[in-house]
């Protein structure tokens, strides 16, 4: 053995056996990079006998993007999806088709940047924008945030209220505690292994659908050719869609998901430093992105799809929260439908909350230069994961208020458009820029995908004003 390894007391049984986690970094250092350690060849090689796949499997690829698509189908979201249907039936189901492209892009756009600079989208707005600017924003990406949390926890407790009963401002604190000593105190590695195990919670409404009746031929002609209103209302509904599965929260996730992965995989490195990285890692990002946003739509597309099938049909159109699609199933779609839409919406809430308050503790500290990531300890992200526990607290604190949800939700959402626009045409710009982007600006496909979610976006935020 050599004499370096030795010194530290490093044994070959623990060489051998692999037992490489025993050997701290700190072991190694000072050890010529050059020294081969001997195999032995009275121990076989476990891997030898193990075929390793020349790609990586679906699930190593799915990751941020899985993650994002499933967090943008959140309890409030829901409520925005059950509205649509309860109110016009299928005749809002072609805007899922027409959004996921859209989402696709920008959301890619988000992930190339946080690949390829190693900083996420606050980071990268700090160095190419004012001050002021970027102050602005993040600001007004915290307050929605805020309220998008504090309507979460009280969709979430409402719906455990219902099938248990018991005090829903409890609930809204267990769920607040919760999720962020999860956040905090819980292993990177292991607390996206749980995010990911979540996202399963979105089939259930999935399941929803397929045992309600649904005219399928109606609804395929619906999407191919839908019968589009000017009346105020619908545009109104359209819009509130709109700025739901495209919200900037998800840009700051994703793009910081992604640098976390650099810090996190072994051997992985900014596109920037590591140009030879690039196809695989793009390719990863197209998939996880494709598959993530298509999850996430098509789950939209299912709750629309079950409400107009069972409110719609029966006369009842007026659903502001989940809690209250959820309750209004039960005597019109059975106890059965009404239990698995209302714990979706428990499951649904448990992924959107880190995703909300990390997002959001991402763009605080970036913007003041300070640590983050969920990868990091307390001690060393004291600025991130106060964020995330003030956020969450004062998200809270709402539900013991006489605010009105609703309208606190409305405001999130204008709050929201107002964002959403600038920050997409920053990303835009900054990844078109070779002293940003180096030789990875985004190809023109993108770029033009990408400028059309910005238009409409734009559209958008001039209608929701135009409605209110």
């Amino acid at each position: 053995m050599d004499i370096a390894l030795a010194s530290r007391n490093i044994g070959p049984a623990a060489i051998v056996a692999g037992r490489w986690r025993d050997i701290r970094a700190s072991d190694l250092t000072g050890i010529d990079q050059g020294t081969a350690i001997p195999p032995n060849p009275a121990v076989p090689n476990p891997f030898d006998a193990v075929k390793h796949p020349t790609r990586p499997r679906l699930l190593a690829v799915l990751g941020p993007g899985l993650i994002t698509g499933a967090s943008d189908d959140d309890p409030s979201g829901i409520a925005t999806y059950s509205q649509a249907g309860a109110q016009f039936g299928y005749g809002l189901a072609w805007v899922m088709l027409f959004s996921w492209p859209l989402m696709c892009a920008i959301q890619e756009v988000a992930a190339r940047i946080g690949r390829v600079t190693g900083r996420g989208i606050a980071g990268n707005l700090k160095l190419h924008y004012p001050a002021g600017v970027v102050y602005g924003l993040v600001s007004m990406l915290l307050v929605a945030n805020t309220i998008n949390l504090g309507a979460d926890l009280g969709a979430m407790a409402a719906a455990v209220k219902l099938v248990v009963g018991g005090p829903q401002l409890l609930y809204v604190a267990l769920f607040a505690v919760l999720s962020v000593v999860l956040e905090t105190f819980v292993r990177y590695s292991r607390y996206v292994s749980v995010l990911k195990w979540l996202t399963l919670s979105l089939f259930a409404y999935v399941g929803v659908a397929l045992v309600v009746p649904i005219p399928w031929l109606t609804v395929a002609h619906q999407l191919v050719v839908p019968h589009i209103s000017l009346d105020a209302g619908y545009l109104t509904v359209v819009v509130a869609i709109l700025g739901t599965t495209i919200s900037p929260y998800l840009f700051f996730w994703q793009a910081e998901e992604e640098v976390e992965d650099v810090k996190e995989r072994q051997g992985a490195k900014p596109l920037s430093r590591a140009p030879e990285q690039a196809a695989k890692e793009f390719g990863r990002i197209r998939w996880d992105t494709y598959i993530g946003m298509g999850l996430s739509n098509a789950v939209a597309l299912f709750i629309i799809l079950t409400t107009a099938a069972t409110l719609n049909a029966h006369g009842i159109t007026d659903i502001q929260t989940s809690a209250q699609a959820a309750e209004a199933l039960r005597p019109v779609a059975g106890p059965f439908v009404f239990l698995v839409f209302a714990l979706g919406i428990v499951g649904t809430g448990l992924l959107a909350l880190p995703v909300l308050a990390s997002s959001s503790a991402y763009a605080v500290g970036e913007t003041f230069g300070q640590h983050v990531g969920l990868a990091r300890t307390v001690g060393r992200a004291k600025t991130f994961y106060a964020t995330i526990a003030i956020a969450t607290a004062v998200g809270a604190v709402l539900n013991f208020t006489p605010l009105d949800p609703v309208k606190a939700l409305f405001w999130s959402a204008v709050i929201n458009g107002v964002v959403a626009v600038p920050i997409m045409a920053m990303m835009l710009l900054l990844s078109s820029r070779r002293d940003v982007m180096g030789d990875f600006t985004l190809p023109r496909a993108m770029k033009l995908v990408g400028w059309l979610a910005t238009a409409v976006m734009t559209v958008a935020a001039i209608g929701m004003f135009a409605t209110m």
